[in-house]
């Protein structure tokens, strides 16, 4: 969108050059958050604009008395308009001559966190803004510490609006100062900070000369220059099986994404649950075969040997993943209706979806200190740690080491809805569910938090009064 169409020496476009080169650039997936009048929708037209990423018709209809307002590129939601937020997560994409980006502008309203979180998942970096005139917010912490949880791997500190406090550096470092620890505490390493102003440019595209005190890169400066490569090439081939390719008798193909890794035709891979093992014979898609896959390609892999392998189903190669009916995870609270410990749920995981419940809330984590906190619920866009038991075996990986395999989300069986997003710690150590343990959940569930329980102060009267209503038996 924002690649300039120039002609070759001979005064002709060649439309297979400028192809090739398009095609040759490597993608960069980032997202913004903060609290909500940051300016995080300013910010982004400012860029688009500014880095001609902006179609004429956009420009126009952002346009109010003669003016670009920059933040009408993105929210194109009416309510957004009419209330001047941002709501729903809005994609953008756009290209410069050194890379492509595709740009998730989230919503800054603590309501809306449940939108952040969604647009942040796929991201590989995050613009976190803050208003220099307002200072660090507790939604600043919230929107960093979610998108560290979701291991976004880059951060860039934007610390906008730097034009309300007369470009003054001081004040660039005590938000740098005081939001660094906090930063480092939530695992979020060597972000770059950014003094910069979304409405009048300075640092977005070019660099500032109103700020001679800064001398980085500017923003998109940055962005074109960042590493990109993660580290899901070095981890341990893993392909969620969508489906089964059989057009005729002569070809069978399994289909999916692949997650991580690195696959060759000849490479040995393991099929689960079946355990069976072959060796790669192709890696097909629609434009020929490769000789080597690798995320985020969508393929098709056919096989040496004929095994019966379904959707749902994985292909690894490497390492293999940990088999597991109990887990524990971080989760982050979507519903309106707040976690219900007797209430059933479905967990999709990579193709996988299998009835599942929650055994235990290990506690709640605060997003403004870091400390945890005792919980036996989450409500909506809170964030704690939980164990998930699920109906049958899934294959995992910690979400450490891989975001897709170690990632599911949890859902409503009865209003088909997201109830939350989780990010995997480790399998659980205790797989099965006692009996006291089961009681305990149910209990929990049907009884509120508030409740007052008439019984005896002495364990043992209590524990014979309980006993006796269990048998049916009832004083007067």
């Amino acid at each position: 969108m924002a690649a300039v169409l120039e002609p070759s020496q001979n005064g002709h476009f060649n439309i297979d050059a400028f192809m090739e080169t398009e095609q040759s650039k490597d993608l960069l997936r980032l997202t913004t958050a903060g609290s909500v009048d940051d300016g995080k929708s300013t910010l982004i037209g400012r860029m688009l604009h500014d880095a001609r990423g902006a179609y004429e018709d956009q420009l126009k209809s952002a346009s109010r008395g003669g003016q670009i307002d920059f933040a009408l590129l993105t929210d194109g939601l009416r309510a957004e308009r009419e209330q001047g937020i941002t709501i729903d997560v809005a994609y953008r994409y756009f290209a410069t001559p050194k890379r492509k980006f595709i740009l998730a502008d989230t919503p800054g309203h603590e309501q809306y966190t449940r939108n952040m979180a969604t647009g942040a998942s796929t991201a590989e970096l995050a613009i976190i803004l803050c208003d220099a005139a307002r200072g660090l917010t507790t939604q600043s912490r919230r929107h960093a510490y979610i998108a560290a949880l979701l291991g976004i791997p880059q951060f860039v500190i934007a610390v906008n609006k730097m034009d309300l406090v007369d470009f003054r550096q001081e004040v660039f470092n005590k938000i740098r100062d005081e939001f660094s620890p906090f930063l480092q505490n939530a695992s979020a390493h060597d972000p770059y900070f950014l003094p910069l102003s979304a409405l009048k440019g300075d640092n977005v595209v070019e660099r500032s000369r109103r700020m001679p005190w800064f001398t980085g890169p500017s923003l998109l400066e940055y962005l074109e220059s960042v590493d990109t490569r993660g580290h899901s090439f070095e981890a341990p081939f893993r392909m969620a099986v969508q489906g089964v390719l059989r057009p005729d008798q002569t070809f069978r193909g399994y289909t999916g994404q692949i997650a991580s890794g690195v696959i060759r035709p000849g490479d040995e891979v393991l099929a689960l649950p079946s355990g069976r093992r072959s060796k790669v014979r192709r890696i097909v898609t629609y434009d020929g075969d490769l000789e080597v896959g690798f995320p985020p390609l969508s393929v098709t892999l056919t096989l040496e040997d004929e095994i019966d392998i379904g959707r749902g189903d994985m292909i690894a190669a490497g390492e293999p993943p940990q088999r597991a009916r109990t887990f524990e995870s971080t989760m982050v609270w979507f519903d309106t209706r707040p976690l219900d410990p007797a209430r059933h749920y479905l967990v999709k995981h990579a193709s996988h979806v299998v009835p599942a419940h929650v055994e235990a809330v290990r506690h709640r984590l605060n997003v403004v200190s870091l400390d945890t906190e005792p919980a036996s619920s989450l409500s909506m866009n809170e964030v704690g740690v939980v164990r998930i038991a699920t109906s049958r075996d899934l294959f995992i990986d910690r979400y450490a080491d891989n975001r897709l395999t170690g990632s599911f989300i949890l859902i409503d069986r009865e209003t088909n809805s997201t109830a939350a997003a989780g990010m995997i710690l480790s399998r659980a150590r205790n797989t099965g569910e006692n009996a006291a343990d089961r009681l305990a959940r149910l209990v929990r569930g049907f009884v509120p938090t508030d409740a007052l329980l008439n019984l005896p102060l002495d364990d043992a009267l209590a524990a014979a009064e309980l006993r006796k209503r269990l048998e049916g038996v009832w004083d007067d």
